[in-house]
């Protein structure tokens, strides 16, 4: 089709959101069938007569509603991201939504300084991992929730400066007394429920809280009682509004600011200032073992599907 691309896949990445879309209990649940899959990183095998910004050959990191647990896919060149020598086609499958959201949450709308306090829960998943891993990148003091030392480990190794144990102790509490009673400047939270209600009682003023999903089953309500007091901002971030996922048409700014973002953060990849973690690989053939270990909440990192 005109503006359009067919990429030979060679690494599909997987997550929560998955499950959620097959299930359809998710927000962007495509009608059935289809093929499951959001990002991917492979090579461009031609292009419509159309497009004159990619070349057959050119390797790149693909961004799709659906799709990407696939050996080709045809995807819009609005989402398809040139990939640096440096990053390989695995790693390539953790930006297009989960260091997308973190980028989202942190850069575009946090504003995230130096010397900030960044509260991350669920940190030895996917999505918390790489906003530990950003946040620490942008020199904020990293506080990290996770619910065994396993996952707490690989947060520290992300660059965590301090580690919380939230089935061990309160996490409310703890983060009072390692931020002086003061709370954090901003929280990311992919947990939801408790974590997040809890999370509104541990903030500084003028914090930023950003819910990106649900992972507990639990969507909380948001007294807004409690934001007037402290002028605290809570702010949603569904990157797929921006990548064309849960919205169509996109606006021009959309695009252009996904696509810069996309370029900073595989430019930061390239140059060594993020380390994306990846749990392990598994062969296309075998996507429901990946799926199934996603489900047992037994991943740390990502797994990425390879053809």
């Amino acid at each position: 089709r005109p503006g359009t691309a067919r990429i030979a896949i060679a690494a599909a990445g997987t997550g929560f959101a998955n499950l959620l879309a097959i299930e359809g209990r998710h927000q962007n649940s495509p009608a059935l069938p289809f093929t499951p899959g959001t990002e991917a990183g492979g090579t461009v095998l031609e292009v419509a007569d159309d497009v004159d910004r990619l070349v057959p050959g050119q390797r790149v990191a693909a961004s799709v509603r659906y799709g990407a647990f696939a050996e080709q896919a045809v995807v819009p060149i609005d989402n398809l991201f040139p990939l640096p020598d440096a990053v390989d086609f695995a790693t390539a499958t953790h930006f297009p939504s989960i260091y997308a959201t973190a980028y989202g949450c942190l850069v575009l709308h946090g504003r995230l300084r130096r010397g900030e306090s960044l509260l991350v829960h669920g940190a030895g998943g996917g999505s918390g991992l790489a906003a530990v891993d950003l946040g620490r990148h942008l020199g904020a003091r990293v506080i990290a929730t996770a619910g065994d030392a396993a996952k707490l480990a690989a947060a520290r190794a992300s660059g965590a400066a301090h580690l919380i144990n939230h089935r061990d102790e309160d996490f409310r509490q703890r983060v009072l007394e390692l931020t002086d009673g003061r709370g954090v400047d901003a929280v990311f939270d992919p947990v939801g429920g408790e974590m997040f209600r809890q999370s509104l009682r541990c903030v500084a003023p003028e914090a930023r809280l950003f819910p990106v999903g649900f992972v507990s089953g639990d969507i909380p309500q948001i007294p807004a009682n409690i934001l007037l007091v402290k002028n605290i901002s809570v702010h949603g971030v569904n990157w797929g509004y921006y990548a064309g996922w849960s919205r169509t048409p996109r606006t021009a700014r959309d695009i252009e600011r996904v696509h810069a973002g996309m370029a900073e953060l595989f430019r930061w990849c390239a140059e060594g200032h993020l380390a994306p973690v990846l749990h392990g690989t598994f062969d296309l053939a075998d996507f429901a073992a990946a799926l199934d270990l996603i489900a047992d909440r037994k991943v740390i990192g990502k797994v990425v599907l390879t053809t």
